[in-house]
């Protein structure tokens, strides 16, 4: 097989790469080439991904890809999709995929512009919580009381920021939450996505085994577990119209859910919570969703 028929069997991401084992980035970019395939544009900031790609002539990647500074995603993508439109390119289409920290902190300043702007850009933001490529330094979102190198004994203080919703704000056509347990869910949206003009945002969930601290071959059970238990929660805002998403409809009613406790249980970082400090994280868990349902109700 030619190396050109083997990136076209492989859309999204090449065998061999060096990707952690479970990653879950692995699994989101499979599922985007699979979705978009050739005609996707990635703009890539500092992170897992920055390596996971490789460099020439042994990249990871099937897609174009071009590698950018911690925070400049947003712009450069911007300056991307204005020169396709100026040159007449109508089926490319270009995607940050970026990190918490390219997103929710280093990098938030040109999200935050791109999305006033309505850029034509879909941002995927792969949220692992942590900087994992650099030690598993805590981040703007990163749970409240996880461990991390760089957060108390008690974990991490501060509270866990909300992209999505801060997106949701910025007034721009599309934003969803998406996970890497649910793959034709993030793959519907993404095809939503790209049908729009303008800035969209997807957050997607991704459970990392190494700064989480659980077995790499449950990465995709823990990012089920996130949304049986009500901790990640699934939904949409398309052009006015904001919705659960079907795979966490069923857990609206809290009786519903599974224990908090079998997600915690799994996970190193979460190894030194109390019995209260489980319970005040399922006191936020049920805020969120009094909030999203709000939502949904405000937004038909």
């Amino acid at each position: 097989m030619s190396l050109s028929e083997l990136v076209k069997s492989r859309p999204g991401v090449m065998p061999g790469n060096p990707a952690c084992m479970g990653c879950p980035h692995n699994i989101g970019l499979k599922i985007l080439g699979h979705v978009i395939g050739d005609k996707a544009i990635l703009v890539v900031p500092a992170g897992c991904t920055s390596i996971i790609a490789g460099f020439w002539p042994k990249e990871g990647i099937s897609m174009p890809l071009l590698h950018v500074p911690f925070a400049s995603a947003g712009a450069v993508a911007s300056g991307i999709a204005r020169a396709l439109k100026k040159r007449g390119v109508e089926d490319a289409v270009v995607v940050v995929w970026a990190g918490d920290g390219g997103a929710a902190d280093i990098g938030f300043a040109t999200l935050s512009g791109a999305a006033i702007r309505n850029e034509n850009i879909l941002f995927i933001v792969s949220d692992n919580e942590a900087y994992m490529n650099t030690g598993v330094q805590a981040s703007g979102t990163t749970s409240w009381k996880a461990l991390t190198t760089t957060s108390p004994v008690v974990g991490k203080t501060e509270e866990r920021k909300d992209v999505a919703l801060i997106t949701l704000f910025h007034k721009v056509p599309y934003v969803a939450t998406a996970s890497v347990g649910y793959p034709t869910d993030f793959a519907e949206k993404i095809k939503r996505a790209i049908s729009i003009k303008g800035f969209k945002l997807i957050h997607l969930h991704s459970p990392c085994p190494t700064g989480w601290r659980f077995d790499a071959d449950k990465t995709v059970y823990v990012a089920k577990l996130a949304v049986e238990t009500g901790a990640w929660i699934l939904w949409e805002f398309n052009q006015g119209k904001f919705s659960i998403s079907p795979p966490s409809r069923p857990f609206i009613e809290k009786e519903k859910r599974k224990p908090l406790k079998e997600y915690i249980a799994l996970q190193g970082r979460f190894r030194h919570l109390k019995d209260e400090d489980i319970a005040e994280i399922e006191r936020k868990i049920d805020e969120n969703w009094r909030i999203v349902k709000l939502l949904e109700e405000m937004f038909k």
